[in-house]
């Protein structure tokens, strides 16, 4: 294999970091899913809002296992500069999925499906709005939000120790 050692070694760390980010986004996913799934069946609230709680109650676990595990984050969060961004991001992506929730509602209503059939549609619409996202999203924390002094812990051993 051609490259130097340190490309190859931040190669490897970025591919397991990006495996770590699809674990937390496959647990974030599944706990919204849950949510959605047992509020839009048992019609305890509507698809829209439904959609709201789920995606709060996935944003909690999305935000700490993103900055604990994938960017390994310790200390004290910053509302400013972590909390505050990464809800904007999350606010983007409930948007998003809170209209292709509400349309693919619609479209289960005039198509006649209930049960299973209008549940699937719903989810479907949520996972294919937040996974639009997907990419956007894991370039801003990598980039933005809790990457920005990664470069320097992988060129610096001793500094990854002392974080």
């Amino acid at each position: 294999m051609t490259g130097s050692p340190d490309r190859h070694r931040r190669t490897i760390e970025r591919i397991h970091k990006l495996l770590r980010y699809g674990t937390v986004s496959a647990i974030a996913t599944t706990t919204s899913l849950t949510v959605l799934g047992i509020l839009v069946s048992t019609r305890a609230a509507a698809p829209a809002v439904a959609n709201v709680i789920a995606t709060a109650v996935g944003t909690v676990p999305s935000f700490e296992l993103n900055r604990r595990w994938v960017w390994h984050k310790t200390g004290s969060r910053s509302v400013a500069a972590e909390i505050v961004p990464f809800c904007v991001l999350s606010f983007a992506g409930l948007v998003l999925s809170t209209l292709a929730v509400a349309g693919a509602a619609h479209w289960a209503e005039l198509a006649g499906l209930a049960g299973f059939a209008r549940t699937f549609a719903i989810e479907a619409a949520n996972v294919a709005a937040f996974g639009s996202l997907w990419i956007t999203q894991y370039l801003l924390l990598d980039h933005v939000l809790f990457g920005h002094d990664q470069d320097m812990v992988v060129a610096n051993p001793a500094r990854a120790s002392r974080s």
